[in-house]
């Protein structure tokens, strides 16, 4: 004669501590608590697709998405950064112009972070 089999699937978010005593409490050792792969929290800076995206960002791109986080216009951060044209900033951004150290540590400055990030060294 067979042992009657019991399968209980309990899914959701926040799964309530009780239950789960309760079950473990009443069947034992035969409980089984299994958790599903994609519920697993990662590290995203250890992904590939973390690292891929890292190493494919650019210099300007970092300049506009730190302008864009502050609420600054390419005019608002050229004023900002010593009188700097605006077409010049869309240019860095655009990739079609480098960063100079001077002007690397004018946006460290404004934006509160390492200058080394807007010069490529990561």
């Amino acid at each position: 004669m067979k042992t009657p089999h019991i399968k209980i699937n309990v899914q959701g978010d926040i799964i309530p501590t009780k239950l789960l005593f309760f079950l473990k409490e009443e069947y034992g050792n035969k409980v089984k608590f299994f958790e599903e792969e994609s519920d697993k929290l990662v590290n995203a800076v250890n992904t590939q697709w973390y690292k891929d995206i890292k190493t494919a960002t650019t210099p300007g791109d970092y300049l506009r998405i730190y302008r864009e986080r502050n609420g600054l216009t390419q005019a608002k951060l050229g004023e900002m950064a010593g009188g700097t044209p605006r077409q010049h900033i869309s240019n860095i951004e655009k990739g079609r112009r480098p960063i100079s150290l001077k002007a690397a540590r004018k946006f460290a400055d404004i934006f509160d972070v390492s200058f080394e990030i807007f010069l490529g060294r990561k």
